[in-house]
């Protein structure tokens, strides 16, 4: 009876096959699989099932971006231009940054475009990662697939950081906070801040002096060799917020996870446009091919607001905003009993138009403020993204469950279309004190009363569940995604200054509740 093969022998079998299969296509193909290697998004689709074989490759137009821009410095579309060969790249994690400008990219130049001389100095801010894409590359360069394609690259020297080939070429990869005496025609830098330590006014100062002092000084050629950042936004004095702020020769490749088309990204040569971010819609994914709305949804809720801004949006803003900081607002359990109330609202234009291009409406919040003694307590917020009938029923059993005598705040729309909004909500909040009134100023203006107020420590907050949503907002503010809930804050506010001259109502005793104002009233 002849033996059954063991599982390892059937792996192995399988693996032969495999091998036999690619090598057999590799001898037909080769000419055509060249041809479109010549492209660096060409190879990054041909190299893919070497460095990832058990993945399928996913495109997105944001690598088709990054490779132009590559392929640039490599053709010397820079310099023809009068431009220095500087790119700075800010990308969302997880979107293959490393694995294109310090893996494909490097192989990429050494095979189909033929430059084995180029020689590389890569860095990262983890001697692991430094490791992990020297292995990757060299990995790739010592493939069958790549040595029947491009046989002339010959490693002569194949260490785990650092190798060299017959050509006198050579990648050297280090931490970046190790650079040493190492030069080289193309200076990659890919993520010099960690998440740990960016916040850290030490050590992120470290690394932007290590980039302003050693940096330029690591290129074979002054005015010919390329530096290439590529990295997501840590903190605003990070290497990407120096290049800017100092205004340094880049060209600035900026791709957030969602757009923002007031941040639109337009690249220039010789004053040329050159890239120019397709999407349309505000909102609009970058890779929804490998990052849908649900997948960005889900990680924004375990992110800090913070960390959305910086990593996903590529604008990071301090942890502490510019109208408000966290440690103003003390926590207490409960507002006094006597003392006047405010239910100011901000509403949301409309509801989401489309779950794989808009990143929703922005939220509709409703904000309970108080005053008792010169102290505002801020006890509650509600606050939904929802469609009209919604965010009608909201306000209304938000209403409901108010305390009696709660003023209601509620933003005028402008122009002819005011008078139906109006009559709308005064019919729905019919027996509520419901106020209405426009919009005047920017949003920081509006604010700068009350950020008075907390910065004297007089704006407390009830201790509640939606305390976190409420100072990560306030804390980014005027930088964050969201400003509802300071916007429903400073109307609160606002109202309560109007009514400086009502008696403090005791919650609990009875009170006359009349109709709601008329539209001749509100006017």
């Amino acid at each position: 009876m002849a033996r059954l093969p063991t599982l390892a022998e059937i792996r192995a079998e399988k693996n032969r096959r495999l091998i036999a299969k690619e090598r057999e296509r590799l001898s037909r193909d080769t000419e055509q699989i060249r041809a479109r290697c010549q492209t660096l998004a060409g190879f990054v689709r041909e190299a893919w099932r070497v460095l990832e074989p058990g993945q399928p490759y996913i495109h997105g137009w944001h690598i088709d971006a990054i490779c132009a821009h590559l392929e640039a410095i490599t053709n010397g579309v820079f310099l023809a231009a009068g431009q220095s060969n500087r790119l700075v790249i800010n990308v969302p994690p997880g979107t293959m940054k490393s694995l294109l400008v310090s893996v494909l990219w490097p192989a990429w130049e050494w095979g189909p475009r033929g430059l084995p001389a180029m020689r590389y100095v890569a860095t990262s801010h983890s001697e692991n990662f430094a490791k992990r894409d020297s292995r990757r590359m060299r990995d790739l360069v010592q493939s069958d697939w790549y040595q029947s394609l491009w046989p002339e690259v010959v490693l002569a020297r194949s260490g785990e950081i650092s190798f060299a080939n017959t050509k006198t070429g050579f990648r050297e990869g280090m931490p970046f906070g190790s650079l040493t005496g190492a030069r080289g025609d193309r200076v990659i830098i890919d993520d010099p801040h960690s998440t740990e330590t960016a916040e850290s006014d030490a050590d992120r100062e470290r690394t932007t002096r290590i980039f302003r002092e050693s940096i330029p000084t690591r290129v074979n050629d002054p005015e010919r060799s390329a530096i290439v950042v590529i990295m997501q936004r840590l903190h605003q004095a990070d290497v990407s917020g120096v290049i800017e702020s100092l205004g340094l020769e880049y060209i600035r490749l900026v791709l957030p996870m969602e757009y923002e088309p007031e941040r639109r990204c337009i690249t220039k040569i010789g004053g040329q446009e050159f890239f120019a971010d397709p999407r349309q819609q505000n909102g609009e994914l970058l890779f929804p091919e490998r990052f849908p709305r649900d997948v960005i949804e889900r990680d924004k809720k375990a992110l800090t607001a913070y960390a959305v801004a910086g990593q996903f949006q590529q604008r990071p803003a301090p942890r502490e905003g510019g109208l408000f900081k966290r440690h103003w607002f003390e926590k207490v359990s409960a507002p006094p009993a006597h003392r006047k109330i405010v239910r100011g609202w901000d509403l949301a234009a409309s509801k989401q138009k489309s779950a794989s291009s808009s990143s929703g409406p922005a939220y509709t919040a409703g904000l309970r403020l108080s005053v008792a003694d010169g102290v505002y307590y801020i006890e509650d917020v509600r606050r939904d993204r929802a469609g009209p009938a919604e965010v009608n029923r909201l306000i209304k059993s938000t209403a409901d469950h108010d305390p009696p005598g709660t003023r209601i705040s509620i933003p005028q729309d402008p122009g002819q279309a005011a008078k139906g909004q109006v009559l709308s909500f005064a019919q729905l909040l019919t027996g509520f004190d419901v106020r209405f009134s426009p919009e005047t100023g920017d949003k920081e203006m509006r604010a700068l009363p009350v950020s008075a107020q907390a910065e004297a420590g007089n704006v407390k907050i009830i201790d509640g569940p939606w305390n976190e949503a409420f100072l990560e907002e306030v804390s980014m503010f005027p930088s964050g995604t969201y400003k509802d809930q300071v916007d429903a804050l400073s109307r609160a506010f606002s109202e309560l200054l109007k009514m400086t001259r009502v008696p403090d109502v005791a919650i609990g005793a009875p009170i006359q509740v009349g109709a709601a104002p008329s539209l001749h009233a509100i006017r």
